[in-house]
């Protein structure tokens, strides 16, 4: 028997591993996607931004996060903070057989697991903030992101707060990683202002093409793929049938809600453009894959195909009514991210019977102003002390020589102010 539960606490410790190895990975598609939705001059900048928020979210979560997110008691709206985590703690074999099957997993998988998820949160206000704020603004924010606003909505669900008490259901993070991530970000947009040349004083607006649109579709491939550890590994368990019948499920219906967003980006692209627009099929994608993230193992294949698919729907129509607000989203996080965010939430009574609509629109609504009102707060401090746009002379020039000092295109760029 002891044998028996040592390799059932291996696999499942190995597959927590994998699984945040996958989640880690989807760090690169972020950078890929949108360092091909920025122009060539935005691009080192852009880069530089999502592989330092990793390592800042590391650290962060490492010495406050994951002690608020999980701590050691709390009345469900406060936690008591866990200070324990960065000094280790005690994973011996011994201890994990005393706890008679309770503990089926490495608290430091759990730990590295988790530390990956709010890392895609950050990812997520990168590409909405492009090529117009502050590199080192940007940092202050995320340390407090990743250290504090993020980690207690996170302990108000996954760690039992009063949402995971109230029955509010989000199995991979739908609200607690991608609305907060597009919440944060829109609290920063509105403050930040649109990029120069986006609107035109008649109201109109003015496409800004992403310069590497391969770059950008191998980001969202990325992505996809980093998705089935996204959902997967939120199962949390695969040492048995029934877990890892979960499991594949969970990911033939991340796969196919995908496959429906973009198909039906794609189409309504077609029939409102009549052009098959790249920039929205992607954005399709994505959307599919955050729809399904709430609930991805109580739909049917086909309805998670369906699910996918009303997330691609909406997506481009949010994407374009954002414009109409001249809420300027480079690469359309907020959209995907938020708005589809908040359709993946809604969505999930439809299959999960233990879920209500009652208790998906409080957690939902508790979410977003968390989020939205204390990042609006930093946000709004940040630009008090230091500022938080770039001059509109280093905005014309491009971030990555007034932020990085270097380009990522050098052999390709013409004269400096080209509009490149």
């Amino acid at each position: 028997m002891e044998q028996l539960t040592q390799l059932a606490y291996a696999l499942d410790t190995f597959y927590f591993l994998v699984s945040g190895a996958l989640v880690m990975w989807m760090a690169a598609g972020f950078a890929m996607l949108e360092a091909g939705l920025v122009r060539t001059k935005n691009t080192a900048e852009i880069l530089t931004k999502n592989i330092a928020l990793f390592a800042i979210a590391c650290i962060m979560y490492m010495l406050i996060g994951y002690g608020i997110m999980y701590p050691s008691g709390g009345n469900g709206l406060i936690p008591e903070i866990n200070w324990s985590f960065p000094f280790g703690g005690d994973h011996s074999v011994d201890a994990v057989l005393a706890s008679k099957g309770e503990t089926y997993y490495s608290g430091l998988s759990d730990f590295f697991f988790q530390v990956v998820f709010v890392a895609t949160a950050m990812s997520i206000v990168s590409g909405a903030v492009a090529e117009r704020m502050k590199l080192w603004s940007f940092f202050f924010f995320a340390i407090l992101m990743t250290g504090f606003i993020y980690p207690l909505e996170g302990y108000w669900k996954w760690g039992g707060g009063f949402l995971d008490q109230l029955g509010f259901q989000d199995f991979a993070g739908s609200g607690v990683v991608h609305l907060a991530g597009a919440a944060a970000a829109l609290a920063g947009v509105l403050l930040l202002g649109p990029r120069q040349g986006k609107y035109g004083k008649d109201g109109s607006v003015h496409a800004i093409p992403g310069a590497n649109l391969p770059l950008a579709t191998l980001g969202t491939f990325i992505l996809w793929l980093g998705w089935f550890g996204f959902n997967g590994g939120s199962e949390l368990k695969v040492s048995n049938i029934e877990e890892a019948n979960a499991v594949a499920a969970v990911f033939v219906n991340t796969n196919m809600a995908a496959a429906g967003g973009l198909v039906m980006a794609m189409f309504v692209a077609r029939v409102r453009f009549g052009k098959t627009d790249l920039t929205m099929t992607l954005n399709g994608a994505l959307a599919g894959l955050v729809a399904i993230t709430a609930e991805p193992l109580t739909p049917s294949p086909l309805v998670a195909t369906l699910i996918g698919a009303i997330g691609g729907l909406i997506v481009v129509f949010s994407i374009l009514g954002f414009d109409r607000l001249r809420i300027d989203d480079p690469v359309g996080a907020i959209s995907v991210h938020g708005v589809v965010g908040m359709w993946g939430l809604l969505a999930v009574p439809l299959t999960n019977a233990e879920a209500s609509l009652w208790a998906q629109l409080i957690g939902l609504i508790t979410i977003f102003f968390w989020v939205f009102v204390t990042s609006f707060i930093g946000w709004w401090v940040i630009k008090l002390l230091v500022g938080i746009r770039v001059s509109e002379e280093e905005e014309w020039e491009g971030l990555d020589v007034g932020e990085c000092g270097l380009e990522a295109y050098p052999e390709f760029v013409g004269a400096k102010g080209s509009g490149r």
